[in-house]
Protein backbone atom coordinates (compact mmCIF):
# COMPACT_ATOMS: atom_id res chain seq x y z
CA UNK A 1 0.00 0.00 0.00
CA UNK A 2 3.07 2.24 0.56
CA UNK A 3 4.44 1.55 -2.36
CA UNK A 4 1.56 2.23 -4.09
CA UNK A 5 1.04 5.81 -2.64
CA UNK A 6 4.82 6.50 -3.50
CA UNK A 7 4.30 5.86 -6.89
CA UNK A 8 0.98 7.91 -7.07
CA UNK A 9 2.87 10.75 -5.17
CA UNK A 10 5.75 10.52 -7.54
CA UNK A 11 3.56 10.88 -10.51
CA UNK A 12 1.24 13.27 -9.34
CA UNK A 13 4.72 15.76 -9.25
CA UNK A 14 5.70 14.88 -12.46
CA UNK A 15 4.62 17.66 -15.34
CA UNK A 16 2.45 16.92 -18.23
CA UNK A 17 5.14 17.48 -20.84
CA UNK A 18 7.63 14.42 -19.03
CA UNK A 19 4.67 11.97 -18.26
CA UNK A 20 5.38 10.10 -21.41
CA UNK A 21 9.16 10.06 -20.87
CA UNK A 22 8.28 8.59 -17.42
CA UNK A 23 6.34 5.61 -18.56
CA UNK A 24 8.83 4.82 -21.01
CA UNK A 25 11.29 5.00 -18.40
CA UNK A 26 13.77 7.62 -19.59
CA UNK A 27 14.87 10.60 -17.23
CA UNK A 28 12.83 13.28 -16.65
CA UNK A 29 15.52 15.77 -14.76
CA UNK A 30 14.52 18.80 -15.73
CA UNK A 31 18.12 19.99 -15.81
CA UNK A 32 18.87 17.24 -18.42
CA UNK A 33 15.32 17.28 -20.32
CA UNK A 34 16.45 21.24 -21.96
CA UNK A 35 19.66 19.80 -22.90
CA UNK A 36 17.93 16.72 -24.57
CA UNK A 37 15.88 18.74 -26.46
CA UNK A 38 18.57 21.33 -27.67
CA UNK A 39 20.42 18.77 -28.56
CA UNK A 40 17.14 17.48 -31.23
CA UNK A 41 16.80 20.12 -32.74
CA UNK A 42 20.46 20.58 -33.79
CA UNK A 43 20.11 17.13 -35.20
CA UNK A 44 17.16 18.02 -36.53
CA UNK A 45 18.45 21.27 -38.10
CA UNK A 46 22.17 19.74 -39.17
CA UNK A 47 19.53 17.03 -40.86
CA UNK A 48 17.51 19.28 -42.71
CA UNK A 49 20.75 21.49 -43.90
CA UNK A 50 22.01 18.08 -45.48
CA UNK A 51 19.10 17.07 -47.31
CA UNK A 52 18.56 20.79 -48.75
CA UNK A 53 22.23 20.57 -49.67
CA UNK A 54 21.87 16.94 -51.17
CA UNK A 55 18.68 17.82 -53.30
CA UNK A 56 20.12 21.25 -54.42
CA UNK A 57 23.21 19.03 -55.93
CA UNK A 58 21.04 16.57 -57.43
CA UNK A 59 18.90 19.50 -58.91
CA UNK A 60 22.16 20.78 -60.49
CA UNK A 61 23.77 17.99 -61.78
CA UNK A 62 20.21 17.51 -63.58
CA UNK A 63 20.32 20.30 -64.72
CA UNK A 64 24.09 20.49 -66.08
CA UNK A 65 22.48 17.49 -68.10
CA UNK A 66 20.00 18.62 -69.69
CA UNK A 67 22.12 21.60 -70.45
CA UNK A 68 25.12 19.63 -72.26
CA UNK A 69 22.29 17.79 -74.15
CA UNK A 70 20.69 21.10 -75.02
CA UNK A 71 24.79 22.17 -75.91
CA UNK A 72 25.72 18.86 -78.00
CA UNK A 73 27.47 19.58 -81.74
CA UNK A 74 27.54 23.42 -80.08
CA UNK A 75 30.81 22.50 -78.01
CA UNK A 76 32.97 24.68 -80.41
CA UNK A 77 30.77 27.56 -80.32
CA UNK A 78 30.51 27.39 -76.53
CA UNK A 79 34.25 27.41 -76.00
CA UNK A 80 34.72 30.40 -78.50
CA UNK A 81 31.61 32.49 -76.86
CA UNK A 82 34.03 31.71 -73.55
CA UNK A 83 37.09 33.08 -74.98
CA UNK A 84 35.46 36.07 -76.18
CA UNK A 85 35.25 37.69 -72.81
CA UNK A 86 37.46 40.58 -72.04
CA UNK A 87 39.62 39.70 -69.22
CA UNK A 88 38.73 43.57 -67.65
CA UNK A 89 34.54 43.22 -68.51
CA UNK A 90 35.11 40.16 -65.74
CA UNK A 91 36.79 41.77 -63.09
CA UNK A 92 34.54 44.17 -63.25
CA UNK A 93 31.73 41.84 -62.96
CA UNK A 94 33.17 40.42 -59.96
CA UNK A 95 33.61 43.75 -58.48
CA UNK A 96 30.14 44.34 -59.13
CA UNK A 97 28.86 41.22 -57.48
CA UNK A 98 30.95 42.18 -54.30
CA UNK A 99 28.84 45.76 -54.60
CA UNK A 100 26.01 43.88 -54.76
CA UNK A 101 26.86 41.39 -51.83
CA UNK A 102 28.24 44.86 -49.40
CA UNK A 103 25.07 46.80 -50.46
CA UNK A 104 22.06 43.69 -49.94
CA UNK A 105 24.56 42.97 -46.52
CA UNK A 106 24.10 46.33 -45.58
CA UNK A 107 20.36 46.40 -46.36
CA UNK A 108 20.31 42.73 -44.01
CA UNK A 109 21.94 45.51 -41.25
CA UNK A 110 19.21 47.80 -41.25
CA UNK A 111 16.60 45.02 -40.72
CA UNK A 112 18.63 43.34 -37.39
CA UNK A 113 19.50 46.89 -36.29
CA UNK A 114 15.34 47.66 -36.26
CA UNK A 115 14.69 43.98 -34.76
CA UNK A 116 16.26 45.60 -31.69
CA UNK A 117 20.24 43.99 -32.43
CA UNK A 118 22.90 45.43 -31.05
CA UNK A 119 25.67 44.11 -32.42
CA UNK A 120 28.70 45.37 -34.55
CA UNK A 121 27.87 45.81 -38.12
CA UNK A 122 31.53 44.11 -38.85
CA UNK A 123 29.80 40.95 -37.10
CA UNK A 124 26.81 41.15 -39.39
CA UNK A 125 29.09 41.52 -42.20
CA UNK A 126 31.80 38.63 -41.55
CA UNK A 127 27.75 36.18 -41.29
CA UNK A 128 26.67 37.45 -44.36
CA UNK A 129 30.03 36.87 -46.32
CA UNK A 130 29.31 33.16 -44.74
CA UNK A 131 26.02 33.15 -45.97
CA UNK A 132 26.85 34.53 -49.56
CA UNK A 133 29.09 31.38 -50.16
CA UNK A 134 26.15 28.71 -48.55
CA UNK A 135 23.90 30.18 -50.90
CA UNK A 136 25.34 29.17 -53.94
CA UNK A 137 24.74 25.64 -53.41
CA UNK A 138 21.04 27.00 -52.28
CA UNK A 139 19.72 29.98 -51.01
CA UNK A 140 17.87 28.94 -47.85
CA UNK A 141 20.58 26.98 -46.76
CA UNK A 142 22.70 30.77 -47.26
CA UNK A 143 19.96 32.06 -45.09
CA UNK A 144 20.10 29.39 -42.39
CA UNK A 145 24.19 29.18 -41.92
CA UNK A 146 24.06 33.19 -41.65
CA UNK A 147 21.10 33.27 -38.98
CA UNK A 148 23.14 30.54 -37.59
CA UNK A 149 26.76 32.20 -37.59
CA UNK A 150 25.57 35.84 -36.21
CA UNK A 151 23.65 33.63 -33.08
CA UNK A 152 26.60 32.09 -32.25
CA UNK A 153 29.15 35.49 -32.41
CA UNK A 154 26.63 37.84 -30.49
CA UNK A 155 23.89 35.62 -28.42
CA UNK A 156 23.41 38.20 -26.08
CA UNK A 157 23.58 40.97 -28.72
CA UNK A 158 20.96 39.70 -31.54
CA UNK A 159 17.15 39.04 -31.42
CA UNK A 160 15.93 35.11 -31.53
CA UNK A 161 16.39 33.22 -34.60
CA UNK A 162 12.93 33.50 -35.03
CA UNK A 163 13.50 37.46 -35.48
CA UNK A 164 16.41 37.05 -37.83
CA UNK A 165 14.67 34.70 -39.73
CA UNK A 166 11.80 37.51 -40.41
CA UNK A 167 14.38 40.10 -40.62
CA UNK A 168 15.02 38.93 -44.11
CA UNK A 169 11.45 39.21 -45.39
CA UNK A 170 12.01 42.78 -45.85
CA UNK A 171 14.42 42.86 -48.18
CA UNK A 172 12.69 40.43 -50.25
CA UNK A 173 9.43 42.05 -50.26
CA UNK A 174 11.18 44.87 -51.74
CA UNK A 175 13.07 42.50 -54.15
CA UNK A 176 10.07 40.83 -54.84
CA UNK A 177 8.35 44.78 -55.39
CA UNK A 178 11.22 45.64 -58.30
CA UNK A 179 10.49 42.48 -59.79
CA UNK A 180 6.46 43.54 -60.39
CA UNK A 181 7.49 46.91 -61.27
CA UNK A 182 9.58 46.01 -63.91
CA UNK A 183 8.10 42.45 -64.88
CA UNK A 184 6.60 43.90 -68.34
CA UNK A 185 10.25 43.32 -69.37
CA UNK A 186 9.03 40.13 -69.38
CA UNK A 187 6.11 40.48 -71.94
CA UNK A 188 8.72 40.81 -74.90
CA UNK A 189 11.26 38.16 -74.42
CA UNK A 190 8.84 35.09 -73.13
CA UNK A 191 5.35 36.62 -74.67
CA UNK A 192 3.93 37.62 -70.99
CA UNK A 193 0.17 38.82 -71.59
CA UNK A 194 0.15 42.64 -70.66
CA UNK A 195 -2.37 41.60 -67.95
CA UNK A 196 0.30 39.80 -66.11
CA UNK A 197 2.55 42.31 -64.69
CA UNK A 198 -0.45 44.40 -63.43
CA UNK A 199 -1.89 40.89 -61.79
CA UNK A 200 1.96 40.87 -60.17
CA UNK A 201 2.03 44.29 -58.61
CA UNK A 202 -1.30 44.61 -57.86
CA UNK A 203 -0.67 41.19 -55.48
CA UNK A 204 2.84 42.52 -54.11
CA UNK A 205 0.89 45.97 -53.11
CA UNK A 206 -1.27 43.63 -50.92
CA UNK A 207 1.31 41.81 -49.59
CA UNK A 208 3.55 44.94 -48.67
CA UNK A 209 0.11 46.52 -47.08
CA UNK A 210 -0.23 43.12 -44.93
CA UNK A 211 3.48 42.92 -43.62
CA UNK A 212 3.06 46.99 -42.73
CA UNK A 213 -0.17 46.11 -40.71
CA UNK A 214 1.57 42.51 -38.81
CA UNK A 215 4.29 44.79 -37.98
CA UNK A 216 2.07 47.63 -36.11
CA UNK A 217 0.16 44.97 -34.45
CA UNK A 218 3.01 42.44 -33.63
CA UNK A 219 6.28 44.22 -31.96
CA UNK A 220 7.43 40.43 -30.33
CA UNK A 221 8.82 37.48 -32.24
CA UNK A 222 8.49 37.34 -35.38
CA UNK A 223 6.53 41.04 -35.69
CA UNK A 224 10.13 41.96 -34.29
CA UNK A 225 12.08 41.41 -37.61
CA UNK A 226 9.61 43.38 -39.49
CA UNK A 227 9.82 46.36 -37.49
CA UNK A 228 11.79 48.22 -40.18
CA UNK A 229 8.61 48.66 -42.15
CA UNK A 230 6.96 51.09 -39.86
CA UNK A 231 10.67 53.09 -39.23
CA UNK A 232 12.01 55.78 -41.19
CA UNK A 233 15.19 53.41 -41.69
CA UNK A 234 13.26 51.53 -44.19
CA UNK A 235 14.35 54.39 -46.86
CA UNK A 236 17.80 53.25 -45.92
CA UNK A 237 16.55 49.52 -46.70
CA UNK A 238 15.01 50.41 -50.07
CA UNK A 239 18.14 52.28 -51.24
CA UNK A 240 20.73 49.59 -50.53
CA UNK A 241 18.38 47.14 -51.95
CA UNK A 242 18.07 49.03 -55.23
CA UNK A 243 21.57 49.63 -55.44
CA UNK A 244 22.18 45.66 -55.27
CA UNK A 245 19.63 45.30 -57.97
CA UNK A 246 20.82 47.61 -60.04
CA UNK A 247 24.74 45.92 -59.62
CA UNK A 248 23.08 42.96 -61.02
CA UNK A 249 21.05 43.69 -64.00
CA UNK A 250 25.17 46.03 -65.08
CA UNK A 251 26.51 42.68 -64.35
CA UNK A 252 24.30 40.89 -66.96
CA UNK A 253 24.35 43.42 -68.98
CA UNK A 254 28.33 43.16 -69.35
CA UNK A 255 28.79 39.44 -69.33
CA UNK A 256 26.43 39.36 -72.38
CA UNK A 257 27.76 42.07 -74.25
CA UNK A 258 31.37 40.38 -73.85
CA UNK A 259 30.16 37.41 -75.27
CA UNK A 260 28.61 39.21 -77.52
CA UNK A 261 24.93 38.89 -77.36
CA UNK A 262 23.81 42.70 -77.60
CA UNK A 263 20.90 43.10 -75.40
CA UNK A 264 19.48 46.02 -73.73
CA UNK A 265 19.29 46.98 -70.11
CA UNK A 266 15.58 45.76 -69.59
CA UNK A 267 16.39 42.37 -71.17
CA UNK A 268 19.04 42.17 -68.10
CA UNK A 269 16.53 43.21 -65.82
CA UNK A 270 14.15 40.03 -67.54
CA UNK A 271 16.72 37.82 -66.71
CA UNK A 272 17.86 38.89 -63.40
CA UNK A 273 13.74 38.05 -62.77
CA UNK A 274 14.12 34.69 -64.41
CA UNK A 275 17.08 33.69 -62.01
CA UNK A 276 15.64 34.88 -58.97
CA UNK A 277 12.19 32.72 -59.82
CA UNK A 278 14.52 30.30 -60.96
CA UNK A 279 16.90 30.10 -58.07
CA UNK A 280 13.92 29.42 -55.80
CA UNK A 281 14.22 25.84 -57.39
CA UNK A 282 17.03 23.42 -56.03
CA UNK A 283 19.33 23.70 -58.82
CA UNK A 284 22.22 25.32 -56.88
CA UNK A 285 25.28 27.06 -59.53
CA UNK A 286 23.00 25.86 -62.58
CA UNK A 287 20.39 28.69 -62.01
CA UNK A 288 22.39 31.24 -64.38
CA UNK A 289 22.96 28.97 -67.23
CA UNK A 290 19.41 27.86 -67.40
CA UNK A 291 17.81 30.89 -67.07
CA UNK A 292 19.88 33.01 -69.31
CA UNK A 293 18.95 29.89 -72.22
CA UNK A 294 15.38 29.63 -71.07
CA UNK A 295 14.76 33.30 -71.55
CA UNK A 296 17.43 34.65 -74.48
CA UNK A 297 18.39 31.73 -76.23
CA UNK A 298 16.63 32.58 -79.05
CA UNK A 299 19.84 34.94 -79.55
CA UNK A 300 21.95 32.06 -79.43
CA UNK A 301 22.33 28.94 -77.26
CA UNK A 302 25.72 28.56 -76.80
CA UNK A 303 26.80 32.00 -76.46
CA UNK A 304 23.63 32.59 -74.15
CA UNK A 305 24.88 29.58 -71.84
CA UNK A 306 28.47 30.95 -72.32
CA UNK A 307 27.28 33.89 -70.99
CA UNK A 308 25.39 32.25 -67.99
CA UNK A 309 28.56 30.25 -67.31
CA UNK A 310 30.20 33.69 -67.12
CA UNK A 311 27.60 35.25 -64.77
CA UNK A 312 27.86 32.44 -62.55
CA UNK A 313 31.46 32.33 -62.42
CA UNK A 314 32.10 35.56 -61.44
CA UNK A 315 29.16 35.67 -58.95
CA UNK A 316 30.79 32.63 -56.88
CA UNK A 317 34.74 34.45 -57.01
CA UNK A 318 32.59 37.80 -55.80
CA UNK A 319 31.29 35.67 -52.65
CA UNK A 320 34.52 33.90 -52.16
CA UNK A 321 36.31 37.42 -52.25
CA UNK A 322 33.58 38.72 -49.51
CA UNK A 323 33.70 35.33 -47.47
CA UNK A 324 38.07 35.83 -47.65
CA UNK A 325 37.61 39.28 -46.30
CA UNK A 326 35.37 37.85 -43.31
CA UNK A 327 37.70 35.50 -42.31
CA UNK A 328 41.09 37.62 -42.85
CA UNK A 329 38.95 40.24 -40.49
CA UNK A 330 38.35 37.72 -38.17
CA UNK A 331 41.99 36.03 -37.90
CA UNK A 332 43.93 39.14 -37.75
CA UNK A 333 42.61 41.53 -34.66
CA UNK A 334 43.25 37.98 -32.82
CA UNK A 335 47.28 37.85 -33.85
CA UNK A 336 47.68 41.81 -32.78
CA UNK A 337 45.87 41.29 -29.03
CA UNK A 338 48.18 42.64 -26.76
CA UNK A 339 49.07 39.65 -24.23
CA UNK A 340 48.32 40.75 -20.67
CA UNK A 341 51.72 40.42 -18.62
CA UNK A 342 50.89 37.40 -15.93
CA UNK A 343 49.43 38.75 -12.49
CA UNK A 344 52.26 39.00 -9.83
CA UNK A 345 51.58 39.05 -6.35
CA UNK A 346 52.48 42.45 -4.31
CA UNK A 347 55.13 41.66 -1.54
CA UNK A 348 54.24 41.91 2.19
CA UNK A 349 55.33 45.35 3.21
CA UNK A 350 58.44 44.66 5.96
CA UNK A 351 57.41 45.46 9.44
CA UNK A 352 57.80 48.93 10.53
CA UNK A 353 59.73 49.00 13.98
CA UNK A 354 57.87 51.60 16.54
CA UNK A 355 60.14 53.61 19.16
CA UNK A 356 59.90 52.51 22.24
CA UNK A 357 58.62 55.24 24.55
Amino acid sequence: MADLMSEDLTQSLIPPQSESRYREGLSVNPETQPQDTMLCERDFRVASMRRRITISVGGALVVSGLLVYVLAGRAAQFSTALRTAPISLLVLSVLLQIGALLARTEAWTVCVHAAGATVNRRVLFRSAAAGCVASIVNGSVGMAVRVTSVRRAAPQSTPRASALVAAEVPIITVELALVAIFSFTLVAPLGVPLWVPALIIALIAGLVTGLCRVSDRHRTGLGAGLAVLRMKSRGRLITFALLAVCAQVLRNWLMLHAIGVHVSIFDSMALLIVMFTVGQLPIGPSTGPAATVLILGAHGIAATAAAGVLVTLTGIIGSLVFAAWAIFDRVIPRRHTPIAPPAVAALPAPPVALPQT
